[in-house]
């Protein structure tokens, strides 16, 4: 796993739910990204899992009501200045209803009111106590204060019946972690298309033209931008890598269906996105929108069958050679209507002479804002996790990435576009 998240602080507090086992998965998940993880436990939690657990997972002290100590930052001021973001993982029905009204009964409660910033909570408890008309009513409080609601899970509960109240995955409350974490103004709440994988071209019902595109980089492009804080869409054939459940995913097959779904989600981003009321010359309110992006990454197959068969083709029928007639696909990028939107196209290339040309040439041809050049050594270059990126401009700036995995080479090149479009407004 990446290490995205060094030098950050997440103070963790976990109450008495049998969910409390998933955090375990949680801390692994953080320490391995390069975080420093404290944490604290109720009474109730310890009932569960003893405090020398968690310490040996975090490598650090676990502050609970027996451990508190004013002669260091084990004390519930102290740890709340120390962490960068504070999660409650699980947070009981009991835990959510006290929150919500400021009761501090217990040193998690008297740590989140000492707490100023954003708090994520991750929910847990039996169908009826979550949907119950307080626990809701305290959920909608919490939601206009400064804490962030990871939704539950519907599965089969500790109390052995089926329906929602299950706490969220690991991976989704890390994800929602990372983005609190890694978000940045540039970004944030900027509405973001992204395609990726190669698009497949039926025969027949069995048989299909594609390419060796394995859509790990449209996904690294995705989660980096949710981790800054875009309000994405993404469209693609394949999903290597999980993404947030609160994110758009439309899963496509072939360049028509893909076309259609981007031009769909295109004039969505196109209508702005609020971020702040600005007053007008004239004292009235003026709405300030920020330019939406998209990132095409996706492998679109330059051909494809002319006739679609229905059924499966038997090969006794068709003979010893097969005259597959292809004819020539939809250029997606080329034809996309790109007023309004700062479109990056992709450009895989073996030529490593001329690779740099054919990325400017594209540049121009389709009207692009940036062309990202990757140079393939052959087809097992495809599927791998790590990416080199040259990267050009429409200003005429150049950049080169080094060979880094694809997340973090992802959150290196929205930086720099973060850095061009602010130099190009200097």
């Amino acid at each position: 796993m990446e290490r995205i998240l060094n030098n950050k602080k997440v103070l963790l507090a976990v109450t008495g739910s049998i969910a409390i086992y998933k955090s375990l998965e949680l801390i692994r998940l953080l320490t391995k990204s390069g975080a420093s993880v404290r944490v604290i436990m109720t009474e109730h939690a310890k009932k569960f899992i003893t405090p020398l657990t968690f310490e040996t997972l975090s490598s650090n002290l676990v502050l609970h009501e027996n451990s508190e100590s004013w002669a260091s930052d084990m004390n519930h001021i102290n740890i709340s200045r120390w962490a960068d973001i504070f999660v409650i993982a699980p947070a009981t029905a009991n835990t959510i209803n006290k929150l919500a009204n400021g009761i501090a009964d217990n040193i998690l409660l008297q740590t989140a009111l000492a707490y100023n910033r954003e708090i994520i909570i991750s929910p847990s408890a039996n169908t009826n106590m979550i949907h119950n008309t307080i626990t809701q009513t305290s959920l909608k409080l919490l939601a206009l204060s400064n804490y962030k609601i990871i939704s539950t899970q519907t599965k089969e509960l500790a109390c052995k019946t089926e329906g929602d109240g299950a706490m969220a995955s690991p991976e989704e409350i890390f994800l929602n972690i990372a983005r609190s974490l890694l978000k940045k103004d540039f970004w944030t709440n900027r509405r973001v298309v992204i395609t990726g994988g190669g698009t497949i071209e039926k025969i027949d019902e069995v048989r299909y033209i594609s390419n060796f595109s394995s859509g790990k980089m449209g996904s690294a492009i995705a989660k980096a931008l949710y981790f800054r804080g875009a309000d994405i869409c993404f469209i693609s054939s394949r999903f290597p890598d999980n993404l947030p459940n609160e994110s758009c995913k439309i899963e496509v097959q072939s360049a028509d269906e893909m076309n259609k779904y981007l031009i769909d989600s295109i004039r969505i981003a196109k209508k702005g996105l609020i971020i702040k009321p600005k007053l007008g010359e004239n004292g009235d309110t003026k709405l300030i929108q920020k330019m939406p992006y998209l990132f095409m990454s996706s492998a679109v197959a330059d051909y494809k069958p002319k006739i679609q068969h229905d059924g499966k083709l038997k090969s006794h029928l068709i003979g010893n050679n097969w005259n597959l007639e292809l004819i020539e696909n939809i250029d997606i990028l080329e034809n996309l209507d790109k007023n309004g939107i700062r479109a990056i196209g992709f450009k895989a290339e073996t030529d490593k002479n001329r690779g740099s040309e054919y990325a400017k040439n594209m540049l121009i041809k389709k009207d692009l804002y940036a062309v990202c050049l990757n140079i393939l050594e052959n087809s097992e270059s495809f599927g791998t996790d790590t990416n080199k990126i040259d990267i050009f401009m429409r200003n005429g700036f150049e950049e080169s990435f080094p060979s880094l995995s694809k997340l973090e080479l992802s959150l290196q090149i929205l930086d720099y576009l973060e850095e061009i479009e602010k130099d190009d407004k200097r």
